[in-house]
């Protein structure tokens, strides 16, 4: 049987991890893998991280499964957290899943349920596992254009043309924050057009939101999602605490799906719980429990803000600092945009030849569509890339 199987293309952000580890350079930089860095370099575990496990072990007494749907509680706070009272609690079905990849999968799992003629819209670029899962999975999928280049901006008009050719039914799947690959986030006003533009198409929106708190600030990175929510009778809402709570490893996520009343509420939720079964039966809960505690105890939910807040304006100082050096060094404003876009992540804009440059004499991995990790740098390391950059530049 086994000798059937064909090889698989390897994951390339996985392929350049394992290229950085093997690099025997000293001055190596990996700007590469989609996780958050501190200043010497590692991804510390949060002070209510550590402060919530320790209670956890001393307080529970049994690890029996909890529900398909997980740990009640967990979704109520992460309700809470993404959408406030935007919209009422007895209009959302939701589960626990592991991380929010395995939430974006149950989503697409949701829709090919509901609807298996739906064509799932996503923008281009997006998060390379959106478009991985919905192949494998054989869905019908779009895109629409929603970063230019040269500008380093959302290509709006474009993504707006684009969005004029969805089918009623149909799914366009939106970043709420923080934008992976690009960096770029949609305005306001923009996000308002677009809510207008999909419910006059009758199409449903579906939001991938992973870095809240990462970008302007929790409750800021929820605006968008907030605003798209309560507009709709029908929306899904995939949510990850990997980034905003350090717990990548506990594959912490959930699954909302708002409907218009509580008897669709009932059969989504029973659908949702189904699909649960069919994949892995009962998610995990360690990391669920461990958010949940953080999030309903006010002591430790001050100080996750707090670290939260930190890691943000960390990042943030990071983009300026970056922004400033490539402006001292081209005395130009081309890579200005850094500075503006929000999040881990930013496009350069620059050739996949500049990239393997950069990597071959330089010792600096980003992935090959030149998308960088911020957190991935630090106060010492940020000159080094401005110079590698300008460098490669001139060949």
């Amino acid at each position: 049987m086994l000798e059937h199987l064909k090889d698989q293309a390897p994951d390339k952000i996985l392929a350049l991890v394992a290229a950085y580890k093997a690099d025997p350079r000293d001055d190596k930089i990996d700007l590469g893998v989609g996780v958050y860095k501190d200043a010497k370099g590692k991804t510390p575990v949060f002070r209510a991280v550590k402060k919530a496990e320790h209670r956890l072990v001393d307080e529970q007494t049994s690890k029996v499964y909890t529900t398909l749907a997980g740990d009640p509680a967990f979704s109520d706070a992460m309700v809470d957290l993404v959408l406030g009272d935007t919209v009422a609690r007895d209009r959302i079905a939701a589960i626990a899943t592991p991380g929010g990849t395995g939430a974006c999968r149950q989503g697409f799992e949701l829709v090919r349920l509901a609807n298996p003629d739906a064509t799932i819209w996503h923008s281009d670029p997006t998060w390379p596992n959106h478009i991985s899962i919905l192949n494998f999975m054989k869905m019908k999928k779009s895109p629409f254009r929603y970063f230019d280049e040269e500008t380093a901006l959302v290509d709006f008009d474009g993504m707006m043309a684009d969005l004029a050719a969805v089918a009623s039914g149909d799914v366009v799947l939106l970043h709420g924050c923080c934008h992976n690959p690009t960096g770029a986030n949609l305005t306001a006003d923009q996000v308002a057009q677009v809510i207008a533009l999909l419910k006059d198409k009758g199409a449903v929106p579906m939001i991938d939101i992973a870095y809240q708190g990462f970008g302007d600030g929790l409750e800021d990175d929820a605006a968008t999602t907030r605003a798209i929510a309560g507009a709709f009778d029908e929306c899904l809402i995939a949510a990850s605490c990997s980034k905003n709570f350090g717990v990548y490893r506990e594959r912490t996520g959930v699954l909302m799906a708002i409907a218009p009343d509580a008897e669709l509420v009932k059969k989504a939720q029973a659908s949702m719980n189904f699909l649960n079964r069919q994949n892995y039966s009962f998610p995990p809960d360690h990391g669920a429990r461990v958010v949940t505690m953080i999030l309903t105890d006010p002591e430790l939910r001050a100080d996750w803000e707090a670290e939260l807040e930190e890691i943000r304006l960390g990042m943030l100082e990071l983009r300026k600092q970056l922004a400033g050096e490539l402006a001292r060094l081209t005395n130009s404003d081309r890579y200005a945009f850094i500075a503006t876009h929000r999040g881990m992540f930013s496009r350069l804009g620059v050739g996949p030849e500049m990239v393997e440059t950069l990597r071959k004499d330089h010792g600096i991995y980003m992935v090959g569509d030149s998308r960088i990790n911020i957190a991935g740098l630090n106060a010492d390391t940020v000159p080094i890339l401005a110079a590698a950059i300008v460098a490669a530049e001139k060949g």
